[in-house]
């Protein structure tokens, strides 16, 4: 991933964490990366990876959640594929479907009452998304 690549992606997640929003909205903005190359593909897998290793999970499936009502759901056919889920808050709804080999997806929903999902059909895939719940 490049270094261009980064700054875009933290300068999106920035503005977005920045905005200024009215209570009891009821909303969500979801931020998605999806890369482009097969380099970029690596490197976004490695560092969901690293991320994994660093909380203490498996690669594989994996989901953490802290809140209440939240659900989460990951269902994987092929081998070497890596599904996150991570929910922050109340009233998540979060699943990730996985079909082929050495796909990764990481799955991150903060705030309130967000609804996403990660599907990949094919081989060394990867992706990540943020959705801000509000």
């Amino acid at each position: 991933m490049t270094a261009k690549t980064l700054t875009t992606l933290a300068a999106a997640i920035i503005a977005t964490a920045s905005l200024s929003l009215p209570a009891m909205a009821g909303g969500q903005i979801a931020i998605n990366y999806a890369p482009t190359d097969p380099e970029q593909s690596q490197m976004l897998s490695t560092g969901l990876t690293i991320f994994g290793l660093v909380n203490g999970l498996k690669n594989g499936a994996n989901a953490i959640q802290n809140g209440n009502g939240n659900s989460a759901g990951i269902g994987q056919m092929g081998s070497g594929n890596n599904g996150l889920i991570v929910q922050e808050g109340d009233g998540h709804n979060g699943t990730i479907q996985q079909t082929g080999n050495n796909n990764s997806c990481g799955l991150f929903q903060f705030g309130e009452a967000t609804d996403a999902e990660c599907v990949q059909n094919g081989n060394g895939q990867a992706g990540a998304t943020v959705v801000l719940g509000f």
